[in-house]
């Protein structure tokens, strides 16, 4: 009788490991089929405070980056860089040598048409997300803007 009992164990343990590897392949098949599972990413990428967005055009922005597995990347606090020339006269010379002057702007403040400090970018277009260092120079400079923010 023992014998039996043993044969209907490993029966009993067969059936069960089929039926497991079963679920697992249907379940790797229905994610295949379906583009990966929609889990949703924290809020914030990591401990980091901003995050760099690449896009497709050449743009950064620099924000806080969420909602990064959906079709649009929401970007919270928002700042871009700005490039502008200035032209100044070098050494008395009569003709001004172009120079380039890169500022550190605040989505909302110089626009004209005063966005709201949010974005949402097409996820096609992002090239890749950087977190930022908390010594990062981008990093400093948003700080410094935010505290000037609070004494005036």
């Amino acid at each position: 009788m023992p014998e039996k009992s043993n044969s209907k164990k490993k029966t009993i343990l067969a059936v069960i490991v089929l039926a497991v590897i079963a679920v697992v392949l249907l379940l790797g098949y229905y994610l295949w089929q379906n583009g990966g599972p929609n889990w949703k990413v924290p809020t914030i990428l990591t401990k980091a405070p901003y995050q760099a967005v690449f896009l497709t055009n050449g743009q950064v922005y620099f924000g806080r980056a969420s909602n990064l597995n959906a079709n649009y990347v929401n970007l919270r606090d928002v700042y871009y860089l700005q490039v502008s020339q200035v032209l100044q006269p070098v050494d008395g010379r009569k003709e001004p040598q172009p120079q380039t002057a890169v500022n550190l702007a605040k989505l909302g403040i110089s626009e004209l048409h005063k966005p709201k400090d949010e974005m949402k970018i097409n996820r096609a277009q992002v090239m890749f997300i950087e977190d930022l260092d908390d010594e990062s120079q981008v990093v400093k400079a948003i700080e410094a803007y935010q505290e000037s923010q609070k004494e005036s």
